[in-house]
């Protein structure tokens, strides 16, 4: 008796509707990665801020000058807060980014390592601004460096919006006009305070108080519906 061979079944081909969801799902752990370590690396530089508050040095001849020492350190003080703030507001700007991001692409992954890379070294200028707060390099460098950070966030932000690249599709006009334009803040004013700086190193530093007021004017005029 002849015996016929058994052919294995045909597997059924993914529907597209399957497809979809397992790049979905791709892109989710994607994105929870990128954020996992985006996280990490703005800890870790919030964290670094507070090596440049080094103990004043105190012999046991002079101790009775340690409060002396002490409020000399406070540009320095002044300098950590001014940049735990600054680097959390920027945090902020990631979150909110990536509130709204759904799919990456190599390209804004490559966007998001330069920040990490910008967040990284802030800490150093942070460093420089305290100790040499009156020298127009040490402004210089503190508000470039910031000012790059910020400009990157916008970059990120503008490259995943701009033809609903990486966002999606029905996300509202006004919600990208308001990120844009608080993305635009920071950036803008610390690099109009470099040319403050050449001329008067204080009231550059002080111009970065216009940040604060132009977020809160931003925030106030989306809120309104007119």
């Amino acid at each position: 008796m002849q015996q016929h061979s058994r052919r294995p079944a045909a597997s059924t081909p993914p529907t597209s509707q399957a497809i979809d969801t397992q790049l979905q799902h791709a892109a989710s752990g994607e994105l929870e990665r990128l954020i996992f370590l985006s996280d990490g690396v703005f800890a870790i530089a919030m964290t670094l801020l507070a090596v440049g508050l080094a103990l004043p040095e105190v012999t046991s001849s002079s101790t009775a000058d340690l409060g002396q020492r002490l409020l000399a350190l406070s540009p320095r003080y002044l300098s950590y807060v001014l940049s735990f703030v600054v680097i959390a507001q920027y945090w902020r700007s990631h979150q909110r980014t990536f509130r709204y991001v759904v799919r990456l692409d190599n390209r804004f992954v490559w966007l998001n390592l330069w920040l990490l890379l910008c967040i990284g070294f802030l800490p150093f200028p942070t460093s420089v601004l305290g100790s040499y707060g009156n020298d127009v390099a040490a402004v210089t460098l503190y508000a470039g460096s910031l000012a790059l950070t910020g400009l990157v966030v916008l970059c990120m932000w503008l490259y995943a919006t701009i033809g609903r690249r990486l966002v999606a599709r029905d996300l509202s006009p006004r919600v990208i006009q308001h990120t844009t334009v608080r993305a635009l803040c920071a950036p803008v004013i610390f690099l109009m305070s470099i040319g403050i700086a050449q001329i008067d190193s204080d009231l550059a530093k002080y111009s970065w108080i216009a940040i604060a007021v132009a977020l809160y004017a931003v925030g106030t005029y989306y809120r309104d519906p007119s």
